[in-house]
């Protein structure tokens, strides 16, 4: 079972950077969101690099958006901010009990891909986006590459 919201984020650093939480989401039926962390990427001296979210629960939307999702500003791009932060939340996602986390990109974001395939996803394919999916909606995103992380043993 997923635990509720954790308080003690402490433990989402490395030696390079830390996650920063910038807001917790409960969850919103109506608009089929699931809860969220909101986390900020900083380097040691506060300067936000970025921006990285875990989206905890599984749904329809989830499959397509995922459970993990990552920008990082483009003058600190090439660092591997993205990998690192997303290696933080998979912890997170595991301290949660999380059984496995999606993360999707648009097909054509090579950047994108090389992290996900960086952190050992499994490739699931590539999918349409319903149109009454916020991909589709706010994004315009057609299709969708789908990747999978198993998180027990």
């Amino acid at each position: 079972m997923i635990k509720e919201q954790v308080t003690d984020l402490s433990f989402l650093k490395d030696d390079e950077i830390k996650l920063v939480l910038n807001k917790y989401s409960e969850a919103d039926p109506s608009k089929n969101y699931v809860p969220a962390y909101h986390f900020n990427i900083c380097d040691k001296d506060d300067n936000e690099l970025g921006t990285c979210d875990l989206r905890v629960g599984y749904n329809d939307n989830i499959f397509y958006c995922g459970n993990i999702g990552y920008s990082v500003k483009e003058e600190y791009r090439g660092h591997n901010y993205a990998y690192k932060a997303s290696k933080l939340v998979i912890e997170l996602a595991k301290y949660l009990n999380m059984e496995e986390v999606y993360i999707t990109c648009h097909p054509n974001n090579i950047p994108s891909k090389k992290t996900i395939e960086k952190l050992n996803c499994e490739f699931i394919g590539i999918y349409d986006v319903p149109k009454d999916n916020e991909l589709y909606i706010r994004h315009g995103y057609e299709q969708v590459a789908i990747y999978k992380i198993c998180l027990i043993l």
